[in-house]
């Protein structure tokens, strides 16, 4: 499992620098290479414009990444805070949460951000917005039970007894216990919100040209897959090494938090 952590960690650190430094110029018109196939000058070939398609899934990837982790991180964060509420006063508060969770639950979720998103001009901000507030809901439902395990125990009890700080309590007893589940929640958000990006940005309503993202790279190759099929291949492919990469994460947290737990 070492030996997997570390080409994990090795692979996104190259991928993040990639990201970050970019490879050549995604917008660079050359009419001598439409429609190039991949090759030692070309790695993934070149649309129908004659731009580097690596350059340009690299480019593409800045947004893709942005936009899924920031809106895994916000709706992380009001996972976590909606789920201590419930677990820490309970009663009420919790019945209320519980109805406000199962409310968001009824609709199905990606219709729900094509209902948001379609009446609306799509930008960066707006896309970490709706998903980071229609994918809240699952870490919700993780950290409430976690939450009420915790304020069942005896030092919990104590300390509201000698009437702590509330926010002593959460930061100083509840935040360690729940960093793991908090993080489990992150990394399949992360892939869930890249997902959701690609498939707004592929049906239109998500980054629009002369911006890119993976899925509006994707939906440009669309037209061309019969003639170039690498033009929407390359962009499918890091989507899916990604989301499937974050899940690999998010399962490997769950072990180790599960293994500390029985050792506990």
């Amino acid at each position: 499992m070492k030996r997997k952590t570390i080409a994990f960690i090795v692979i996104s650190c190259v991928f993040i620098a990639l990201c970050v430094v970019g490879y050549g110029d995604p917008f660079a018109f050359n009419k001598d290479e439409i429609l190039l196939n991949p090759s030692a000058s070309h790695w993934f070939g070149t649309d129908r414009l004659g731009r580097d398609l690596f350059s340009r899934v690299i480019a593409g990837a800045k947004n893709s990444l942005v936009i899924g982790v920031l809106s895994a991180a916000i709706a992380s964060l009001i996972g976590l805070i909606v789920g201590v509420t419930a677990g820490y006063f309970k009663g009420g508060a919790d019945k209320t949460i519980v109805a406000a969770i199962d409310l968001f639950l009824t609709f199905p979720t990606f219709f729900l951000l094509l209902a948001l998103v379609s009446y609306m001009d799509a930008n960066m901000f707006l896309l970490i917005v709706v998903i980071s507030v229609t994918g809240w809901m699952g870490t919700a439902r993780m950290i409430r039970s976690e939450a009420f395990s915790i304020g069942s125990k005896p030092f919990i009890k104590i300390l509201q007894t000698a009437n702590a700080p509330l926010w002593k309590i959460v930061f100083k007893y509840y935040a360690p216990l729940l960093a793991p589940i908090f993080l489990v929640g992150f990394a399949i958000g992360a892939s869930g919100a890249i997902l959701a990006e690609s498939a707004l940005s592929f049906l239109g309503l998500g980054i629009a040209p002369p911006e890119m993202s993976w899925g509006s790279l994707l939906a440009e190759g669309k037209a061309l897959i019969d003639i170039a099929w690498w033009v929407s291949f390359f962009p499918g492919l890091f989507i899916f090494a990604v989301a499937f990469l974050l899940l690999i994460l998010s399962d490997y947290l769950q072990q180790r938090f599960n293994s500390r737990e029985a050792l506990s």
